[in-house]
């Protein structure tokens, strides 16, 4: 049985106990009509509680549904009896009877937890992973991953083309469709996000159905996990009031320096807009539990990932020996502020290093990057495709698109690129890590 379906039959239990009161005030005032309507009523909850426990017996033990059932039953004869005028209304006795069926379905069902995880981009997914595998091996939970679809929006913000990845998610992932999973209807005990933007991001949104303040409608525990981690621990002050931040119930944070700032911020927001408690307490609110990306770059190791052969054709020497692999992360900030300066210098390093025995070249450009620069810099669309497209046809560096960050991780050998998250998960590696000039061609 669901926690939340058990908790509504221990509240119906109490709002009952609370009639048998009114009932007594009313044979105590000659209201027979009026006792005997409310008896009906009272069994007419029982039988509710009942039938609501045979349906949602799941996980409950057929002995404990029986005795239970039939505690219930016995408070049903006991109402008609003194609604028939054969026995005299104690309520008292009555209380006892709902305690009784109270106590019993505390002790004797435990209440499953159903836990829901909407992830949008399965490249993301590392921020949730080690969160999903802890409540899949809880026995008296159900966890649910549904990756939910987002959309492009072009310069006017409106949305030019949906996407859905949960096709590209790891194959020991088991996925739900997020068609087939009704929110409103499940009612999952606990929500995680990784997305806090809903309608704020200009380049993409998840679909509104799956906005934070339309998911905490629907949940008892909305959670936001976010999709990065903080270089040095200093989180842009901009990312700590976004949507999904100010409706979430909790915000999983990487440090106590980020909660920290996640929390002054939250006040300064509630000073501004004079809306204290409106968005619950900053002390509760954010929690520093660590990142699941930082357990998925531990758990990642080069033996345990598999290399295409058309990388390991790259990575390798006829003679069997192998190539330092060089991770080339470029973010989407120069594309952002507009530099083609940033394109002139992705081409600056392939020319640097083409034909270069000693090193194999990675190349990931942000998930985000295309999309970006077709919403936010148009004009350098063509020149970026062309990038791409001669990079790839020239096959001579590893071109990588996957969702997979963490085999980049795990396969390369020294990192350089441009300042991002992937720098602070980087740095757990111990590995030789470099940033890029921008500037410097």
């Amino acid at each position: 049985m669901r926690r939340h379906v058990k908790n509504k039959l221990l509240e119906k239990l109490n709002e009952m106990g609370r009639m048998h009161g009114e009932i007594a005030r009313a044979y105590e005032a000659g209201e027979y009509d009026r006792a005997r309507e409310l008896l009906a009523q009272r069994q007419e909850d029982a039988i509710l509680v009942g039938n609501t426990i045979e349906a949602q017996s799941e996980g409950v033990q057929e002995s404990d549904c029986a005795a239970i059932v039939q505690k219930l039953e016995d408070y049903c004869e006991a109402l008609y009896a003194c609604a028939s005028g054969i026995r005299a209304y104690e309520s008292a006795q009555f209380d006892r009877m709902t305690d009784d069926v109270a106590a019993m379905i505390k002790e004797r069902i435990a209440g499953r937890r159903e836990v829901a995880f909407f992830p949008y981009k399965a490249s993301m997914w590392d921020s949730l992973e080690s969160i999903w595998r802890a409540a899949d091996a809880d026995a008296d939970c159900d966890a649910y991953v549904v990756p939910i679809p987002y959309f492009d929006r072009n310069e006017e913000k409106a949305f030019v083309a949906m996407h859905y990845e949960g096709d590209q998610f790891p194959p020991y992932v088991p996925i739900v469709r997020w068609e087939e999973y009704r929110t409103e209807k499940r009612r999952p005990d606990v929500i995680y996000i990784h997305n806090p933007y809903d309608n704020a991001n200009k380049v993409t949104s998840v679909h509104p159905d799956f906005y934070a303040k339309e998911l905490k409608r629907h949940t008892d525990l909305l959670v936001y996990v976010p999709y990065f981690v903080c270089l040095h621990h200093a989180v842009p002050p901009a990312l700590c009031l976004l949507p999904g931040v100010l409706h979430a119930d909790r915000v999983m944070v990487q440090s106590e320096r980020v909660r920290d700032i996640y929390i002054r911020e939250f006040h300064k927001f509630e000073d501004e807009y004079h809306c204290h408690g409106a968005f619950g307490d900053a002390k509760e609110k954010f929690v520093a539990l660590g990142s699941p990306k930082y357990d998925r770059v531990i758990a990642a190791g080069r033996e345990a990932i598999e290399i295409p052969e058309s990388w390991r054709a790259i990575i390798e020497r006829d003679d069997g020996s192998r190539r330092r692999v060089l991770l080339y992360n470029t973010s989407v900030t120069g594309i952002l502020r507009g530099e083609a300066d940033v394109l002139r210098k992705i081409a600056a390093v392939f020319a640097r290093l083409k034909g270069d025995d000693a090193v194999a070249l990675l190349w990931r450009p942000h998930p985000l990057s295309e999309t970006t620069c077709a919403a936010m810099r148009p004009e350098l669309i063509a020149a970026y495709h062309q990038l791409v497209e001669t990079y790839q046809k020239e096959n001579w560096g590893i071109y990588d698109d996957t969702t997979d960050l963490h085999r980049a991780i795990a396969l390369s050998d020294a990192y350089y690129g441009d300042m991002s998250s992937l720098v602070e998960l980087y740095r757990l590696t111990g590995k030789p890590i470099l940033i890029q000039n921008l500037k410097e061609i």
